[in-house]
């Protein structure tokens, strides 16, 4: 059996491991789409159901906040600081996986706002996605936020407790 220090130096190494490959293939589709498309152009991917269409975004999701860049710069750094402090206190894998993602995501649209045009701390997210049904354009940061943030809601309402097993875990039913 583990010990408490080597499940948790496991699970920290699964979460900053996948944190780091999911910022890295953000911050890579974006690269790749600055230097292929022309922005506000839209090209079909599947159809109607998939396309690029390059933007920059200064607010957060569904434009709300606009020119607010600099307060959703300092919340993403702190989201960041919370989700490392909060490394440790990971008890599964499942959770570890998860805030690995989430880490990534809200990382990769953090390094937007720091680093690109018109400049630190309001740089705009590189947004690329578009589906149908008037939905946001977005890009892979949000969609690891998205996902990661929907499954946490569901595992609560299952009556989970964030970064460790649920009651059901408890008596033998593994998660």
């Amino acid at each position: 059996m583990l010990s408490t220090k080597a499940w948790v130096s496991r699970q920290s190494l699964l979460v900053f491991s996948i944190g780091i490959v999911a910022l890295a293939i953000d911050q890579a589709s974006k690269i790749l789409v600055l230097s292929t498309f022309t922005p506000r152009t839209r090209v079909d991917a599947l159809g109607e159901w998939l396309g690029w269409y390059l933007t920059f975004n200064d607010s957060a999701a569904f434009s709300i906040g606009v020119g607010a860049t600099w307060i959703f710069t300092l919340i993403s750094s702190i989201a960041v600081l919370t989700l490392i402090w909060f490394v440790p206190r990971i008890r599964t894998s499942g959770w570890a996986v998860m805030a690995g993602f989430l880490l990534g995501g809200v990382a990769g649209n953090l390094v937007d706002r720091l680093t690109r045009a018109p400049g630190f701390p309001n740089g705009q997210v590189v947004d690329f996605i578009q589906i149908p049904f008037g939905f946001p354009i977005f890009n892979f940061a949000d969609c690891c936020v998205t996902v990661v943030m929907s499954i946490v809601v569901i595992r609560i309402f299952r009556g989970e407790t964030i970064g460790g097993a649920n009651t059901s875990a408890r008596q033998g039913t593994s998660k």
